[in-house]
């Protein structure tokens, strides 16, 4: 591992800010959240790419979903700043999905997922100068419950295009928790960012204070 120059603060001990590659409001909220120091600075890799490639060569959906991660963190590399790079995959029945298209888009969406349990493959990693330091993916699982299609209709109605930019066309912040029977894993990382593994890796790297 790259030995880090740190100079000591508060709860991070490193003077350099760390670097978010995302432009997610929701993980700029959770790192600000804990307490962080960072910049954001957006990723413009190729995604669509990256998933073809990823089904062409059968990849699971873990690895796809570090594959973005790790792209988006080495493409906003700069010198002596840790990088952190996050992506998520949402894998049903073997289907992958992706943000949908419209209204009507997320309508099929979610009448697709509807009373099916599906996973959320949310992948994060911290590069440095260029190398990866740390890779975690993790898992969440929730179950859809078997919602009428009037509410279905009132929850889109609802959301509106907030529900547009979320891989599964819901937000659990918002009203999308009720499209929900049971949820399994950590909410930070059903928002796309796992949060406790990353700060426990930071910490391992002395970037946080133990």
């Amino acid at each position: 591992m790259t030995d880090l120059v740190l100079t000591p603060t508060l709860i991070q001990n490193r003077a350099d800010k760390l670097l978010l590659a995302s432009g997610s409001e929701a993980r700029r909220r959770i790192l600000q959240n804990a307490g962080l120091a960072f910049d954001v600075e957006t990723s413009s890799i190729n995604e669509t790419h990256l998933k073809h490639e990823g089904l062409q060569h059968n990849w699971s959906a873990d690895t796809v979903a570090l594959r973005l991660a790790e792209a988006k963190a080495l493409s906003v590399q700069k010198p002596d700043r840790i990088v952190i790079g996050a992506d998520q995959m949402l894998s049903c029945e073997g289907e992958w999905y992706d943000k949908p298209e419209g209204l009507e888009g997320a309508r099929q969406q979610l009448l697709q997922l509807r009373g099916k349990t599906h996973i959320l493959h949310t992948a994060v990693v911290l590069c440095f100068n260029g190398q990866v330091l740390w890779r975690h993916v993790a898992r969440p699982m929730l179950t859809m419950r078997l919602f009428s299609h009037a509410f279905l209709e009132h929850y889109l109605a609802t959301e509106g295009a907030a529900c547009l930019g979320c891989v599964g066309s819901y937000r659990l912040e918002g009203p999308g928790i009720q499209l929900f029977g049971t949820i399994e894993g950590d909410e930070f990382a059903i928002q796309g960012l796992p949060l406790l593994p990353l700060v426990a890796a930071l910490r391992t790297m002395k970037v946080l204070s133990d």
